[in-house]
């Protein structure tokens, strides 16, 4: 993993250490090559003074710790201490004998921090972490990895014939679309690839043969971003350089079984290569051999590495004695065999007849090795002869006593010790001591030295902002004569993140899913024609002119729409999954129908703009505007808000401030930070003396809700409190006493806040989260309390954006629909029951500190299961939870499980709802053929939320003992599994679920007769229709000119790139959209050709045309062209008024067109300018009232 850092927090607190005597002391012997020995000091003092002698020496410095957990807590804290780049190089706990290789995002971690290491200039302000496994062999030597890199600066000349073999030898893989590590892609001369070593993909631009710019390019909407001037691709694997020295060395029959050998020459590589690195090179490197000679190298705790790393070493040498035997018995038979018979055996994949040759040294052979280099030993225990002992001392606080803190800290500043505040909140850390007779100053710029420094020449504490995620706790260090006081010390505040191995990417957009997607053979709906199959895309010439049209299939016909007209067409979406009957093109059903549909609309349209008239006339508090504090608590926030929690935060705000009751659904899918907008609302609730209550369907909600308040609160005078079923009958007592004294700020529980006995002094905001799953009681509890109080509701199920934007102004509503930029598509796996795999995905998981959800089909036999697991997973700790557990205990065992104290529960479906548990990221599900589709979204939703590649496991029994159902099921999974971003299918169908949720049953039988997306416009129409509009709406405005506009072959290839050009153009709503998707297409396949130029205008008359309430523009005869329109006369004459004096003559109104006299004579191209033109000016003319519902206006 590699940061690049920008918090520099602690650079100045590493400046005025390099001026430390002692220090000067400790560098001298450094240079002698001695090891300096440390003891006594915590890991913080530990972090900053292994930085400063680094950066004193002006070298590169390596941390190695015991475990991967203490590697990332070091990473975090290295961050804010003056690094440039940080790489985090991750390893794995599994046997390097495996027959297996490790998780793709380990190796490129590894390469990450490789690529920048044998690149040997600017290292000096580099710091790599990792554990002491980074010591053993497991590298290929350095000179073979540096020849297989391959570096692109600008000017070069490239053979693009040759640059394609070079990326196939280094394992990246050609596809249509780059969008993750290890792809590429090539449009003409242009070359997107995903380098392993890289945060962002790049794009390469030639001119002719020569490489005339290289951009980075954001994987999820395609977009380049800034220009670089090297790239550096590394193999994207270890194992295609293993091969090819095997290869040379005529060893791969000798290793491999026949079949792996056939898949290699299809260049799929075979499992386990890595194990044979000690047959392909003699010396195989450890990251040692990769670090500049002046390196500095901290070793954190030698004793705890030595012991983690014997124990390795002998699990590890036992599982190599194992191999050798098989081997040697292996090799035994086949000696035997061929005396008798005339076939020698062929190696199986998991034992080959080759021994394998030794990879793990001991601990003390790597010391050795270390001695070349500037080594400081760190350990936080003093000991006898445990070298300088820095005697650094816990800062004595106790949280929220600020008057005891104050003294300690003039207590240091009378001794003359250089003192440091780091706060994520300074400024509120200042004006506390500042009352209790403490000055101190804060000053926002860490790297402000003069002022820093001024400050600490006159003894007064310098605070500074810090807002990273590493858990810090301060230090009194009398050997250095300073002293650091955290947040930890101010209020009691531990860092949120949960550390384990994340690679590194850099912030790119979150994806935007697009629904109607359309492939050959998916159903669709065409508004005029009904329910129908697409086919194909295909190119006809009509006069000369040439269009693409889709071609969709009815039972009395092929029905051919252009591609511009794809607007009209949207993929077929319901509640159930029955394939729909195709309508025929020739009858009346689909009109009534749709007829039967449209009256259903209108009762809801009617009914919602009824109550959205009643709750305009209730009166609520208004609540003041934000505080300083408010500003401080989200100031807090260790993540970054993505522009969807920023937009919801400030629409709930906006509401609070109103004189109305605020009645607000926040939707966003589980993990999305709703709960983030939730807080900062409690907070502002609070900030203005009311109370607040929060209310969750589940014990363990409100748990998990409970320790996010305190958390985010403790910097604040504020009470929590939590009402649940663990509560006891006296805590729960004292609880509701202190709600209704109104010495309790916020509540958290169930339902039974909703009872009788519960009162508030004064209540100012509820919170609902999840409000599905409420029963019908207390639901309507919650909406009487709608009209007294503000009501904010969470929900995880997604409603779609055009409900959304029909509903808007009768319920409010945010919509959170941008995962977090670290989120990415869960890896899935289809194979038969087998226990070697089931071993390697868990054991893979928990190497890199994860947990594991093992799902079952049934709670019969989940005891067996549990002992099988134990059985081929030693070493790993089990739970187990099903719904037939007692409440309680279930409750107990899923918080324990969230807590970390278990690796793996196994566990029936229970899991499908609502527990968030950041660090369990691979789901094996065993008889997935058991399983509903919609059931395994959910469960394959539960992993993958915090930035990890997830893995989705699913085991089916071996082929013969199937059903032909259960194997159609599988198929469907299998297809399923293959959707890569599967998570744009599951929130169409949650999506349409939520709409049941919302307009309630009986609208979703006419729901599923018109397909769900026209559903949703009719419904916008209806409630647009009703406020009142005098531009009619018209679906859609059919251009008829006789342009050539189209996408040509030769600008786009591929069809389905096309087709989702296409779409983006067709689903353009301003002009100003229409531009950016053309600036896009425009730095992704090269300058527009004139055909797709007419397009676009095409597209954006058809924009202005449906603004306007035309259907079609067509030409009459020579000599006119019709405006085909709906709108009676008094709207027309609001358009004709708009039009300047000289052209009125030309435009003729008569019952439902509008003939526009003498265009016809002009060129194509001219009608289509002179149309926009002319169409701009009348929607100018527009007065708001008419224009109310047009939609976007450019």
């Amino acid at each position: 993993m590699l940061e690049k850092v920008n918090d520099m927090s602690f650079s100045s607190v590493v400046r005025a250490l390099g001026r430390s005597p002692l220090t000067s002391e400790l560098l001298t012997k450094l240079q002698r090559s001695e090891p300096v020995k440390l003891s006594g000091a915590p890991r913080l003092p530990k972090g900053l003074i292994a930085s400063t002698l680094a950066q004193e020496s002006s070298a590169p410095l390596l941390v190695v710790t015991a475990t991967l957990e203490e590697a990332s807590r070091w990473a975090i804290q290295l961050e804010a201490m003056g690094w440039r780049t940080i790489h985090f190089y991750p390893t794995s706990e599994a046997s390097p004998y495996d027959p297996f290789d490790q998780e793709s995002e380990m190796t490129w971690g590894q390469l990450q921090a490789l690529a920048d290491l044998t690149n040997e200039t600017g290292l000096e302000k580099t710091a790599v972490v990792s554990t002491e496994r980074a010591l053993q062999p497991h590298l290929p030597p350095v000179d073979v990895l540096k020849d297989y890199c391959l570096t692109l600066t600008k000017g070069l000349e490239i053979n693009l014939k040759e640059l394609a073999l070079q990326l196939a030898r280094l394992g990246y893989e050609k596809v249509p679309l780059v969008e993750t590590e290890g792809q590429w892609a090539q449009r003409g001369d242009i070359i997107d690839v995903f380098p392993v070593s890289s945060e962002l993909p790049l794009r390469v631009e030639l001119f002719g043969d020569e490489l005339e710019r290289i951009r980075e390019f954001d994987p999820a909407t395609q977009r380049s971003l800034d220009a670089i001037n090297r790239l550096v691709l590394t193999p994207t694997d270890y194992v295609p350089l293993i091969l090819d020295v095997l290869k040379d060395k005529n060893l791969l029959d000798q290793l491999f079984p026949e079949e792996a050998l056939e898949g290699l020459a299809d260049g799929i590589y075979p499992e386990g290569v890595r194990r044979w690195l000690g047959l392909a090179f003699d010396h195989p490197a450890s990251l040692l051999d990769y670090l500049p000679a002046h390196t500095v190298i901290a070793l954190d705790e030698p004793d705890q590495c030595q012991a983690h790393s014997d124990r390795w070493v002998e699990r590890i040498d036992e599982h190599w004695k194992e191999n050798l035997e098989i081997g040697s018995r292996n090799a035994e038979n086949s000696d035997t065999d061929s005396n008798s018979t005339p076939h020698p055996i062929t190696p199986s994949p998991h034992h080959p007849i080759t021994p394998i040759p030794k990879l793990h040294r001991p601990f003390t052979d790597a010391l050795e090795e270390l001695a070349v280099f500037s080594t400081v030993h760190l350990t936080e225990l003093a000991e006898e002869n445990g070298g300088l002992n820095l005697a650094s001392r816990p800062v004595p606080a106790i949280p929220h006593q600020f008057g005891k803190l104050a003294e300690t800290v003039r207590e240091q500043r009378d001794r003359k010790f250089a003192t440091w505040l780091i706060s994520a909140q300074p400024s509120r850390s200042v004006a506390l001591l500042q009352e209790h007779d403490c000055p101190a100053q804060f000053i926002p710029n860490p790297r402000d030295y003069p002022a820093i420094e001024k400050l600490q020449g006159q003894h007064v504490p310098v605070a500074l902002k810090y807002s990273g995620l590493a858990e810090l706790e301060g230090f009194i260090l009398p050997t250095f004569r300073m002293a650091i006081v955290t947040d930890k010390e101010f209020f009691g505040q531990h860092s949120l993140a949960t550390p384990g191995y994340v690679r590194k990417r850099r912030k790119a957009t979150s994806k935007q899913v697009d629904p109607n997607k359309m492939k050959p053979g998916d159903f669709v709906v065409h508004r005029n024609h009904g329910i129908g199959r697409f086919l194909k895309l295909e190119s006809l010439t009509l006069d000369n002119e040439t269009r693409e049209y889709l071609v969709i299939q009815y039972e009395d016909g092929l029905l051919r729409v252009a591609a511009d007209q794809v607007g009209s067409l949207s993929r077929y979406r319901s509640t159930t999954d029955r394939a729909p009957t195709l309508n025929k093109m020739s009858s009346k059903a689909w009109e009534k129908t749709k007829g039967k549909a449209r009256k259903a609309v209108q009762k809801v349209a009617v009914d919602l703009l009824k109550l959205y008239a009643q709750r305009a006339k209730l009166e609520g508090f208004r609540f003041p505007i934000d505080t300083l504090w408010q500003q401080e608590l989200e100031d807090s926030f260790p993540y970054q808000p993505t522009p969807d929690q920023l937009k919801a935060t400030q629409d709930v705000k906006r509401d609070m401030e109103s004189d109305h009751p605020m009645d607000r659904l926040v939707c966003g899918d589980v993990g999305f930070g709703k709960t983030e907008v939730a807080v900062r609302a409690i907070f502002k609730a609070i900030n203005s003396h009311k109370q607040v209550a929060l209310l969750a369907p589940t014990t363990i909600l409100t748990q998990q809700h409970y320790h996010t308040l305190k958390e985010r609160f403790s910097p604040y005078p504020i009470q929590v409190g939590l009402l649940n079923r663990f509560r006891t009958a006296q805590e729960k007592k004292d609880i509701l006493q202190r709600l209704k004294t109104g010495e309790l700020d916020v509540v958290v529980g169930t339902h039974t806040l909703l009872g009788k006995t519960v009162q508030f002094k004064d209540l100012g905001l509820m919170v609902v989260d999840e409000e599905q799953r409420f029963g019908v009681n207390q639901k309507e509890k919650i909406k009487a309390l709608k009209t007294e109080v503000d009501v904010l509701t969470l929900s995880a199920t997604p409603i779609p954006r055009t409900l959304y934007m029909a509903l808007s102004g009768v319920r409010e509503m945010s919509l959170i629909t941008t995962p977090p930029p670290s989120r990415r598509a869960i890896k899935t796996h289809l194979s038969p029951y087998n226990p070697e795999a089931i071993r390697s995905a868990a054991r893979q998981e928990l190497d890199r500190g994860g947990q594991i959800f093992y799902v079952v089909p049934r709670v019969e036999g989940i005891e067996e299961v549990s002992a099988r697991l134990r059985e081929w997973i030693p070493g790993a700790r089990i739970m187990i939870a099903h719904g037939q557990m007692q409440e309680g205990e279930l409750e107990s065992t899923m918080l324990g499980f969230s807590s970390g104290e278990a690796d793996i529960l196994v566990c029936t479906t229970i899991i499908e709802s609502g527990l968030d548990i950041p660090r369990v990221n691979t789901i094996l599900i065993e008889d997935a053929q058991k399983f509903g589709l919609s059931q395994l979204y959910q469960l394959r939703g539960r992993v993958g939320r915090s930035g990890i590649q997830a893995h989705a496991w699913l085991f089916y029994p071996r082929q013969q003992t199937l059903s032909p159902k259960a194997r159609q099921r599988l198929r469907a999974i299998q297809e399923f599994a293959q959707l890569g971003s599967g998570y744009q299918l599951s929130m169409r169908d949650m999506e349409i679920r939520g709409v049941g949720n919302l307009l309630g049953v009986q609208q979703s039988g006419q729901m599923d007769a018109v397909g769900f997306d026209l559903y949703m416009d009719m419904l916008e129409e209806e409630i647009a229709e009703i406020r009142g509009q005098e531009i009619p709406k018209v679906d859609d405005t059919q251009v008829d000119l006789k342009v050539t506009a189209f996408i040509p072959n030769d600008y786009i290839d591929d069809t389905e790139q096309k087709m989702t050009a296409y779409r983006a153009l067709a689903a353009a709503d301003s002009k100003r959209e229409l531009a950016q998707v053309a600036a896009d297409l425009n730095d992704r396949y090269g300058s527009i050709p004139f055909a797709t130029e007419q397009l676009i205008r095409v597209l954006e008359l058809k924009q202005l045309g449906k603004q306007l309430g035309f259907s079609r523009i067509k030409p009459e005869g020579k000599q006119h062209i019709i405006l085909e329109t709906p709108m009676e006369e008094p709207a027309w004459k609001l358009l004709f008024d708009a039009i300047p004096g000289h052209l009125k003559s030309r435009f003729i109104y008569a019952g439902g067109k509008v003939t526009v006299r003498g265009l016809g004579v002009l060129k194509p191209e001219k009608q289509l300018d002179n149309l926009v033109e002319w169409f701009q000016l009348m929607r100018a003319g527009l007065p708001e009232k008419a224009g109310a519902g047009l939609g976007a206006i450019a």
